[in-house]
Formats: C-alpha cells, structure tokens, sequence
C-alpha cells in the first residue's frame, strides 16, 4: 500500500532507538554491554543488561509530537509511577539508578525504568485484574499532583487522524469515515474539557486513572501483581479505565469498589467512553503507514466499532 515503511526501514528505526537509549545510558553511567530490543510496537523498549534497566524510547508517535512535548508527558507519567512507588504500590517503578527525568538524545524522549523478570507463562486474568484496577484507583485518589483532563482520549490525535485518512480507501471505506467524522462531533466536546464532560454528566466524579486499559497492563512479577505503562495517565473518570472490557470485568470491578467504599461505574458513562475509544481506534489506521501491523490488528476493532450505537447513544 502507498506510503507504507517497508521492513528495512522500520528496522532502521529501531536500530537508531536503540543505539541512542544505549548512549543515554552509557552518559548515565550504566553497564550497557549486553543492551538488547526485547519489545518493538509503539515504542522500543531497550534492557540495558547486564543493568537492570528498561528504557522504552516512543518511536511512533502523532505528527505534531516532538521531543519535548512527549518528555513532559513522559515527566507526568515518571511522577504519578514514583509517586505510587514511593507509598508501596505494587508498581513497575523508575530506575533508582538513573535521575527521575526522561532523557532526550538523537530526537528521542524516553524514560528509564526498574528490569523486573516477568513470569511470562501467564495467561493474563482481565477479570481479576479488573478488580484490581480499583485498589489501583483507590490508591490514586491520594496523588497530590496535577493532571491534566482526560489527555488519554488524545482529541487532538482523533481529529487529525480522521483527517488524514481522507483519501484513503485503502485504510478505511469512506462510509465508515463519513460516519467516524459525524461521531466525533458529539463526542469530542465531552471530552474535550471538563465543562463539556459535566454538561452531559453532572454529578460524575473525576479522579487521577490510569489511562490506557490498566487490566491489560498488569504483569506478574516474582513478588506478585504489579501496575505498568501508565504513559497515558490522566484525570477522569473510572469509567475510562474499564472501556472495551466487556460486562464480566465491569461486574468484578463494581464488587471490588463497593468494598472499598468506591463508586460503581456508570453505565451511560461507559457507553460514551467506549465510543471514544473506538474513535481513537479508527484514527490509529492513519499510522498504520507508520506502523502496518495496525492494519490487521485494527480491523476487529473496526469490526465491533461498526455494530456499537452512534456515538455512545448520545446522539442519533
């Protein structure tokens, strides 16, 4: 298809990300002699063996991303996971070994973060792990710092996206743009501010989450559960964190929050965020030029996306 990165180049790409979270980290004084890619999508995530460090350098990123918006997001995120490393939550935390900065080299941003052995023979439990997104919300109820409103629903990638993928048939059919585009106009004002979002549902706390499907981003480490990737962390609603899970997740997550003395979600709530996430889904097809594998891992995406309510049944 026009346009697309061809194998060469991708792996081009992550031969230059890795060479410079290797620089970076040899400046840092690490041992980098072993250094190896042990994961490559979004980002290239580097062990810098025999140190036990990963650093995950974005490589594949929104067209108005640069260096030094991604390092303040990535100094957000660096903030929130120290935080809660610093109180005893069960976390990935930062590298000790390394300042609590992200690091910009060779047009790059990327954070340094603690090696941990994964036990990888682990089916992942989403419904457990459903339950335990509201310890992780109850634990995020005391971060003191500020967040920014709903960061993660990235309107202004969605926007762009859709607008990129004009003319391309070859990514998405046209009436599923046409539509795309009409849904994102009653979607994007409710997301866009806080002010639209309590327009449509007021009374509906909002609260320092995750941000990018925390039950899918806990990974069993050697002393138990820990939290991970938390580049989209935000505030929002809880709603935002259970989106696409599915009724059994939301049950499981419902039962742990009423022992805790937290709300249950709100199903108007979560028909609305789901839909924003399957906006943000269509418009990841205008990096699939970037990134080609989307076009394949999208398409179930697109798939459901088509037999959900308009716009999260907000409007008709």
């Amino acid at each position: 298809m026009e346009g697309f990165l061809t194998p060469d180049q991708i792996s081009a790409r992550s031969s230059r990300a890795l060479t410079a979270a290797v620089a970076a980290g040899r400046e840092l004084g690490l041992d980098v002699g072993d250094a190896r890619v042990i994961y490559d999508v979004f980002s290239v995530v580097v062990h810098l063996a025999p140190s036990p460090v990963v650093v995950r350098v974005p490589t594949v990123l929104p067209s108005y991303a640069d260096a030094d918006s991604q390092a303040a997001r990535q100094r957000q995120e660096l903030d929130v996971v120290g935080w809660l490393a610093d109180h005893g939550h069960p976390v990935i935390p930062p590298s000790p070994l390394v300042p609590r900065e992200p690091v910009t080299r060779d047009g790059f941003s990327m954070t340094f973060w603690q090696f941990v052995e994964l036990d990888q023979s682990a089916e992942p439990d989403y419904v457990r792990n459903a339950g335990l997104v509201a310890d992780l919300h109850a634990a995020l109820r005391a971060y003191p710092g500020e967040l920014p409103f709903l960061s993660a629903a990235e309107p202004r990638f969605v926007t762009e996206g859709l607008a990129a993928l004009e003319g391309r048939p070859d990514l998405l059919d046209p009436a599923d743009l046409d539509r795309a585009r009409r849904e994102w106009e009653v979607l994007e004002p409710v997301v866009g501010s806080p002010a639209g979002f309590e327009a449509v549902f007021p009374g509906v706390g909002l609260q320092p989450i995750h941000g990018d499907a925390p039950a899918a981003n806990i990974v069993s480490g050697p002393a138990g559960v820990l939290y991970s990737d938390f580049e989209l962390t935000t505030l929002g609603p809880v709603e935002w964190d259970l989106a696409a899970f599915g009724g059994e997740c939301e049950a499981a997550y419902d039962a742990a929050a009423g022992r805790l003395g937290l709300r249950r979600l709100d199903q108007d709530v979560l028909r609305v965020v789901n839909a924003v996430g399957m906006s943000r889904a269509v418009a990841c097809l205008a990096l699939a030029p970037r990134l080609p594998l989307l076009v394949d891992a999208l398409k179930p995406a697109v798939e459901q996306w088509r037999t959900m309510p308009f716009a999260g049944g907000l409007a008709g």
